[in-house]
């Protein structure tokens, strides 16, 4: 096959790009023994065939399978430069299974090895006498002593000779495992053996042979594919979209052998091409075909990582949860979840919390000890308590009904905390959810520790450690959030999309990247988020208190109330350093702020930067807010006039300036503003 001959040449021993690295990289403990750059462990007999484990089984008393090669702890680089530069190289679809053959005929042993062969069925150690790399299969004979282990297929050595000779003595060179040697002499052997498996498992697809030739293998299918499954690996990848990609490949696998057993059905008959049964056959193979497009274009999408970012932001394309609604027989449950439950915690439940004033005395009590699964089991009207304790979540909390849930004592007793890594923490799609007295812990996060997609969340005196971003609030949801502490995300503590409902009152959002990011994009077809910020506390972060995102389009200016725009140098900027905030009683809106004549505001644009800082007078202790409201107001202005003049409304602007006044709700009054980075508030470009 063309291309072949311009790959490298394989070194004669185990290179470090190919190998896996000992420490931290790898995951590899040195001191159970090593050959060069390939840690040595024992395979567990019951474990995953392609993650082999230090422990080893015994067999028939003293017996016990030799060590073998762990190649599995491969970093996502190492097999990237392999597939890349030693395997595949520049080869088409059609040519593949050629390069790889080529590829294990240069390294792999023909002969004199040990390997454990090791299926769904059995493990059995056997010595290798031959390898065909054409079709990918070993000649194998059983070693002495016998050594074998099943649970439910037990064979001695006579039954395990006959079988072997039922195949010819021909076994798939992925289900090897190669068994150690102290001269190292067989390593190089055990990686392309590795490096086979996981491409079969995990990059090859059954259609992939049928693709036109007309682009690179490597390019358009290996190394998406192999990106996509190290961001599973590593928990990048929400467990929601995991799944949806999971089912659409086993669909399609299902839809491609109907479709290859139609196609040879078609072949078998093709001597009566005009027959009745024959046209059926056809148009079934056109529609398989055409299912069969649909699905790999969706596989792609998925395996692109752009494309796959923009599915674990919005969840574009994927099922969503739906909601139960009303129990079938008509009533409310309490569920109380606890770690132990013990006869004083009840009683104090029960005199506090589900005493006849507050709930129903005909309501059912159930008791968990997981609030995930209390959370999961709830209808429409249902109340979650959680009893103080220290929760640990295997999963994330997707709310689509109307349900309340709450802490039962201050939030720091009332831990909420996410295993693993991946997905929000707590989803809402439900029309009212109220969430109060709880701390959420969320580690190594690919998306918010809470995100209202629609309807409407109350959350009240909670306390959010976040990782990544901290509260997102999508288009049109509304978000109620009051006496709440949110900390530590690397992201904005709280991210506002156009067109949402926001009212923060009484919060402390601190130490995060920035602050508070109101997004402004897509500027004729959203409005701007309508925000309620009253006695807010924002500071120490590294960027800006808060932070206006918008597009650096030109859009038609308006006369809006004045900012006086003005460059300034850097020295001029740190002779004029932000100052505190204390508070601010006046609150602003629309109408009043043509009034009012508001202090002038100085912008600084940075020549490198795409972004504008608004320097504060100090005298002034309410211009963050006061610069919040005219940007928010200005930009609702522009965005209005845009859709004015694209449908011609011949409507009288004094008129429409009214009816805006009265549609927007705005009031950013009594914040406070300390020791952010870049200062309390900017417009970043993008």
């Amino acid at each position: 096959a063309a291309g072949l001959a311009d790959r490298p040449e394989l070194e004669p021993e185990p290179s470090a790009e190919l190998a896996v690295s000992a420490g931290v990289d790898s995951g590899v403990d040195n001191s159970n023994g090593s050959v060069g750059n390939v840690a040595i462990y024992q395979v567990e007999s019951e474990g995953n065939c392609d993650n082999p484990k230090k422990e080893t089984p015994s067999y028939q008393g003293t017996a016990k399978f030799p060590e073998v090669i762990a190649t599995t702890q491969l970093t996502y680089y190492e097999r990237y430069r392999a597939y890349q530069d030693y395997i595949l190289g520049d080869a088409k679809p059609s040519e593949v299974k050629d390069f790889i053959a080529e590829y294990l005929e240069k390294v792999l042993e023909p002969y004199g090895w040990q390997a454990l062969w090791s299926n769904d069925m059995f493990e059995v150690l056997v010595e290798v006498t031959d390898v065909e790399t054409s079709n990918h299969r070993a000649v194998v004979k059983l070693t002495e002593p016998f050594l074998y282990e099943s649970e439910t297929y037990p064979l001695d050595a006579e039954a395990m000779e006959s079988f072997l000779e039922a195949k010819k003595h021909l076994v798939p060179l992925q289900e090897l495992y190669v068994v150690s040697d102290e001269s190292g002499e067989f390593d190089q052997t055990a990686l392309a053996i590795e490096h086979l498996r996981f491409f079969f498992l995990h990059i090859w697809r059954n259609w992939d042979e049928d693709d036109d030739d007309d682009f690179d293998y490597f390019v358009k299918c290996c190394e998406p594919r192999l990106k996509l499954c190290y961001d599973i690996l590593e928990d990048r990848v929400p467990a929601n979209l995991v799944a949806e990609y999971n089912r659409l490949l086993s669909k399609c696998e299902e839809i491609y052998k109907e479709f290859v057993k139609l196609r040879e059905n078609i072949s078998t008959i093709d001597s009566a091409p005009e027959s009745e049964s024959n046209n059926v056959s056809m148009v079934e193979g056109v529609q398989l075909c055409e299912q069969l497009e649909k699905l790999k274009y969706k596989l792609q999408i998925m395996e692109t990582p752009l494309y796959r970012y923009v599915l674990c932001q919005d969840s574009y394309g994927l099922p969503t949860k739906q909601a139960k609604g009303i129990r079938p027989s008509g009533e409310n449950v309490i569920h109380v979840v606890s770690n132990s439950m013990t006869i004083t915690l009840l009683q104090s439940l029960l005199r506090e919390k589900l005493n006849p004033d507050q709930v129903n005395q005909e309501h059912v009590l159930e008791f968990h000890s997981d609030p995930l699964v209390a959370v999961n089991t709830c209808f429409e009207g249902d109340v979650v308590v959680i009893c103080p304790g220290h929760y640990c979540v295997n999963g994330y909390f997707n709310i689509a009904d109307s349900i309340q849930v709450e802490g039962y004592g201050p939030p720091d007793d009332v831990v909420l905390e996410k295993e693993g890594k991946g997905d929000a923490f707590v989803a809402c799609t439900a029309s009212c959810v109220k969430i109060s007295n709880l701390k959420f812990i969320q580690h190594d996060a690919t998306e918010g520790i809470l995100c209202v997609r629609k309807g409407q969340v109350i959350v009240e005196n909670c306390v959010f450690q976040c990782d990544t971003t901290g509260v997102v609030l999508r288009t049109s949801a509304k978000l109620h959030m009051k006496n709440c502490d949110l900390y530590g995300a690397k992201g904005a503590g709280l991210e506002i999309y156009p067109s949402s409902t926001c009212e923060l009152f009484g919060n402390d959002v601190h130490h995060c990247k920035e602050g508070i990011r109101i997004k402004n994009f897509m500027e004729e077809l959203y409005d701007v988020p309508k925000i309620t910020m009253m006695n807010n506390l924002i500071h120490n972060h590294e960027d800006y208190g808060i932070t206006m995102a918008k597009f650096t389009i030109p859009f038609p200016k308006r006369k809006t109330p004045a900012i006086l725009t003005q460059p300034i140098s850097h020295a001029e900027q740190n002779q004029n350093p932000q100052s505190d905030f204390g508070e601010n009683n006046l609150e602003l809106g629309f109408g009043s702020c043509e009034r009012q004549n508001p202090a002038p505001l100085l912008i600084e644009c940075s020549p490198n930067k795409c972004e504008q800082a608004v320097v504060l007078n100090p005298s002034d202790a309410a211009e963050c807010d006061e610069a919040v409201t005219n940007e928010l107001i200005s930009t609702s202005a522009t965005k209005r006039e845009q859709s004015r003049s694209r449908i011609n409304e011949m409507v009288d602007a004094v008129v429409t300036d009214d009816i805006m006044s009265q549609e927007m709700f705005l009031s950013i009054v009594s914040n406070h503003f300390k020791k952010n980075g870049k200062g309390s508030f900017g417009i970043v470009y993008s």
